[in-house]
């Protein structure tokens, strides 16, 4: 029997559940126990390794207190292309690790828009500052 290829769908709806779980702080393991699998399992489904089943998908959905659509918004956005190589899932992914929830929650409590505006501009020069290291070290 051939391997069955990783789906886009697959990969969106496991960003979508390491996000989830992320907010709310919650281990691959707790997760994993609360609805009946190995945090392995977890892995496999947040890589889009696994598809998730329906009825584990309500579960996770129930535990993550989110609704099931939540886990497909966004998904036709792109259909001719894999998730994985869509700039979208690029934020996505990024925003699905420890940092990019602490930097997203973080982000999402300042009030002042202006405040707002002057931390994005910090990143995007934290980020081209380091692109140009990148350049200067690959010309050497």
């Amino acid at each position: 029997m051939a391997g069955r290829r990783i789906g886009a769908v697959d990969v969106h709806v496991g960003l979508q559940v390491r996000a989830a779980r992320l907010v709310h702080r919650m281990s691959q393991e707790k997760l994993g126990d609360a609805v009946g699998v190995t945090f392995q399992q977890i892995q496999k489904y947040e890589n889009g390794v696994n598809r998730i089943g329906p009825g584990r998908l309500h579960a996770i959905a129930k535990h993550l207190r989110v609704p099931v659509t939540y886990f497909f918004e966004g998904v036709d956005k792109n259909p001719s292309k894999a998730a994985a190589d869509s700039s979208m899932s690029t934020v996505i992914e990024a925003l699905s690790t420890r940092e990019g929830i602490r930097i997203a929650v973080a982000l999402s409590r300042i009030r002042n828009p202006e405040i707002r505006r002057r931390v994005a501009n910090l990143l995007e020069a934290i980020v081209e500052d380091e692109s140009k290291e990148v350049r200067s070290l690959s010309r050497a």
